[in-house]
């Protein structure tokens, strides 16, 4: 354990950052896009919010390539390195051009950490701990996402009721402030990309590769001498099963197509559960709630408090409760939430009601779909295709949160927030049953044996 957790929570980073980047730009929105001047206009406010996103899926698509290729520790150097520059440049952009460009590189990064990190740590632990370590990557995910919240609430000078446009813009927030909010990142950004060099590559990967040696070296610091030769042996069977090198075929025949359309099936549904709205546009689901900016920015860390909080339930509950168990509780609790979320906003409920509707959807995402969906995509792909089908997985995941993103804002002026969040129950409902009758437990089953019961 002295060995596996500092490896872990370096890569574990790529997680912190991912969740920071996200996020950043929901408490600097009312700030940019007055500066920019693109408010009141929903095509390039969803071209804002999304161009992450966009980065993302792009990110994802290459992942896999890279970490096959090259392998993990490579894939966590670079996108370490992409967030340092990103972060510097979005809050130097004086153009909304620019300030697109670099949007879309730290995406770019975003998509590859979500793909490696939670890969790498799952390949590097040891059965029993699994499950407790992959959520660990949420669990920076969340800090990152927190950091980002307080961070902002705190650079962000206070906002009077009522400011027109024109005062917010030309204010220290407006002009200044939310550069600070991105250039934040940069700092554990720059730490991360020189703790990547000291991380071991991921045995498995080695194995892949040929190098016998420098894997076996690394199972017995992850564990016992006896754990290191059965797991040896066990990574070599599954791998000679499949001599090829990757192709895209390999993910479309008969013995890896279903898991890898389960997969893609549940990233999506991890995004279009619809609560990442409350994160990036946070604005418009407080504000309809009537809240104004700096009461909006508190509720914002109130929220990411809560997600936090949760999220160490995961860890303690998906090594004993189990995966499927816990996304069947989240799927049908998001689904009864945003039934009386929706049925709030319909009778025009305000403040505190609403908020406390949206703390609990967050704690029951944070507790379930948000964790252990990142831990089930991580186990149960075959070791011969793991980082190529994750690569398609989260790319999935990306597009469909780029379509969530960009769709909100016509949604809710459409359906307003009512109808919106109905909308999202709903989908809520299809997850349950998908995962209900597809998703099998995973749960103290090494990658070799769970890859065995999916062909099964």
């Amino acid at each position: 354990m002295r060995y596996i957790i500092p490896v872990a929570l370096v890569a574990a980073m790529g997680g912190l950052l991912f969740g920071y980047d996200w996020v950043v730009i929901g408490g600097a929105k009312p700030f940019y896009e007055r500066f920019f001047g693109i408010t009141g206009n929903p095509g390039l406010q969803g071209l804002a919010m999304s161009s992450a996103l966009i980065g993302c899926i792009f990110g994802a698509a290459v992942s896999g390539w890279v970490t096959d290729q090259y392998g993990r520790k490579i894939s966590l150097l670079l996108c370490a390195l992409l967030f340092t520059v990103s972060g510097v440049g979005t809050g130097m952009a004086d153009h909304f051009g620019p300030f697109i460009l670099w949007r879309i590189l730290g995406g770019f990064g975003i998509g590859i950490a979500s793909a490696a990190s939670p890969v790498y740590i799952a390949e590097i632990t040891p059965p029993v701990y699994r499950g407790s370590f992959v959520s660990l990557n949420q669990l920076a995910i969340v800090i990152g996402i927190l950091a980002a919240q307080i961070i902002n609430y705190l650079i962000a000078e206070p906002v009077p009721e009522g400011a027109s446009d024109i005062i917010i813009r030309s204010s220290w927030n407006g002009q200044t402030g939310w550069r600070w909010m991105f250039w934040a990142e940069s700092f554990p950004a720059f730490l991360f990309f020189i703790l990547a060099f000291f991380v071991p590559e991921s045995p498995r990967w080695l194995i892949k590769e040929g190098k016998t040696e420098k894997a076996l070296f690394i199972l017995m610091r992850t564990g016992s001498n006896d754990y290191a030769s059965a797991a040896f042996r066990e990574i070599s069977e599954t791998l000679s099963q499949e001599k090829q090198r990757f192709s895209l075929f390999s993910l479309l025949n008969r013995k890896a197509r279903n898991v890898v359309l389960l997969g893609i099936a549940l990233a999506v549904f991890q995004q279009w559960c619809g609560i990442n709205v409350v994160f990036n546009y946070a604005e418009e689901v407080f504000s309809s709630a009537g809240y104004g900016i700096t009461s909006m920015l508190f509720n914002i860390v109130i929220t990411g408090i809560i997600n936090l909080i949760f999220t160490f339930v995961a860890i303690r509950t998906v090594d004993s409760a189990g995966r499927k168990k816990l996304m069947l509780i989240g799927s049908a609790g998001l689904a009864v939430t945003y039934i009386m979320l929706g049925a709030g906003y319909f009778f025009g409920l305000k403040g505190l009601p609403i908020l406390i509707t949206v703390v609990v959807a967050i704690a029951i995402y944070a507790m379930s779909l948000a964790p252990v969906t990142w831990v089930v995509l991580s186990e149960i792909f075959p070791n011969k295709i793991r980082g190529s089908a994750m690569a398609v997985a989260t790319t999935t995941l990306w597009i469909a949160s780029a379509v969530l993103v960009i769709t909100f804002p016509y949604l809710h002026r459409l359906l307003k927030a009512s109808g919106t969040f109905w909308i999202y129950s709903a989908i809520c409902i299809a997850g349950f049953l998908l995962i209900f009758f597809r998703l099998p437990e995973t749960k103290g089953k090494s990658l070799e044996e769970i890859e065995r019961l999916m062909r099964a």
